[in-house]
């Protein structure tokens, strides 16, 4: 017998949860060093526009057919078709998000290791450890594996606890901390010489800028990717919400927080690029394009920290300690998906299968780590730039081809009793079965010519 599934014991448990997921590295560093590679305000107004255009859709399928399953991804979207052969789709699609979910673990470990070396670093500078500051500082095989290696046992232990005492304890706890830490950097970082420069080119947008395609693919994969979507992370923490409440509500204000934290990262990071230019650090070469690429906060801002004194080391460990943190709530939801199917669809216990889980997620890491150069940039582009928005497309149409009609509206109904006279059962049926899958096919089509 597998074991009883959890649930949210309220609103705010699911809402810190599944914006912790959504609020992750993916807008703390993805989101901002995107838009510095891509123009600044056109990549910012694009990704606004795909993430309610594409993204919102696309999460409201999660959310629909999750809650409906009560199952984690492979189990639902079996249980969405009726014939055998959607039932086989159903279980390959399923399967490959769970695939999906654990490379991008996988990558978003190391990177989330390279954050807890940069908060360890300035903590054993203050307390006069010299050693372990230069270890910390350098980029070794060893310091990468084992930072990885950490920040995957913190990811592990949690998900070990369950839905309550795990996710939604440590969501909680950890998401209104990130908040305070993250305005606090803002607030010092805009009263220093140059951050109004990164304000104009953050919040003033190139028009000309939004008819490349290259721009528009990225923006519509970082929008997947800072919602977590089509990997089943939604989808299993839909499962996990109770009857009673509104998911048009809930997708609502996931996507709002998750686009206000994005937006509100771009407002520390950018600025503080280009106040570390101001100090005579090199941000962009001759060409115009970002020197740093997805390496930027670990090049740049180190830089700039270093050149603010005492302040700096204190700013260096409040920053690195919220890139620790968002990175921590992202990566919870990602491995509490293949979690989720191991234990609903064997007799493996939860900590069993977290471990179990979290060794193999790390061997794979470890590979990336001893193939930096040819794996990491392929990983990152697999999973972020095509196979997350292909995999929104397969569940909107699960949505709309596959899933009954009936049962949709039932669903949505039963925490929305009046939903059925509502605009949204009048536009988002139609706009997720048929608008949103074709708009990014378009998106592919236009990038691949």
């Amino acid at each position: 017998m597998s074991e009883p599934r959890g649930q949210f014991s309220s609103k705010i448990g699911f809402l810190m949860a599944a914006s912790g997921s959504a609020v992750g590295l993916g807008n703390i560093w993805g989101f901002p060093t995107q838009a510095a590679s891509n123009g600044g305000g056109a990549f910012v107004l694009a990704y606004l526009v795909l993430a309610f255009l594409l993204a919102y859709p696309a999460l409201m399928a999660e959310l629909v057919i999750g809650r409906h399953a009560r199952a984690n991804i492979v189990t639902a979207l079996d249980q969405l078709g009726e014939r055998p052969a959607t039932k086989r789709l159903g279980r390959a699609v399923g399967y490959y998000g769970v695939l999906i979910a654990g490379l991008i673990l996988s990558f978003y470990a190391i990177v989330a290791g390279w954050m807890l070396a940069e908060f360890g670093k300035p903590v054993a500078h203050l307390i006069g450890w010299s050693g372990a500051e230069q270890w910390l500082g350098g980029d070794s095989l060893t310091r990468n594996l084992v930072v990885c290696g950490i920040f995957t046992a913190f990811t592990v232990a949690i998900i070990a606890k369950g839905v309550e005492d795990g996710i939604e304890a440590w969501s909680t706890r950890l998401m209104p901390l990130l908040f305070i830490i993250l305005l606090g950097l803002i607030l010092y970082v805009l009263v220093q010489p140059g951050a109004t420069d990164g304000l104009k080119t953050y919040l003033i947008p190139d028009f000309r800028q939004l008819a490349d395609p290259g721009l528009l693919l990225s923006a519509m994969g970082q929008a997947f990717f800072s919602l977590s979507l089509g990997v089943g992370t939604m989808l299993i923490y839909g499962s996990y919400l109770r009857k009673d409440d509104s998911l048009p509500r809930m997708g609502a204000a996931v996507t709002l927080l998750d686009i206000s934290i994005a937006f509100t990262a771009g407002l520390l990071i950018l600025p503080a690029m280009y106040v570390a230019q101001h100090q005579g650090i090199v941000i962009y070469g001759d060409n115009g394009e970002l020197l740093a690429g997805p390496g930027l906060i670990f090049q740049v801002l180190p830089s700039l920290f270093a050149n603010m004194g005492g302040a700096g080391t204190w700013l260096s460990i409040a920053f690195f300690a919220l890139m620790s943190i968002a990175a921590l709530t992202s990566s919870i939801s990602m491995l509490e998906t293949p979690v989720s199917v191991v234990t609903e669809r064997t007799r493996l216990k939860r900590t069993g299968a977290a471990w179990s889980i979290g060794a193999l997620i790390f061997l794979i890491s470890a590979l990336i780590i001893a193939n930096m150069s040819t794996l990491f940039d392929a990983t990152v582009s697999l999973t972020t730039e095509y196979s997350q928005p292909l995999l929104g497309i397969a569940l909107c149409l699960f949505v709309g081809w596959i899933m009954h009609r009936n049962h949709l509206l039932n669903e949505l109904k039963a925490g929305h009793q009046d939903i059925e006279h509502s605009l949204f059962w009048k536009i988002w049926p139609f706009y997720v079965r048929i608008i949103c899958p074709l708009l990014i096919l378009l998106a592919f089509i236009q990038t691949l010519r």
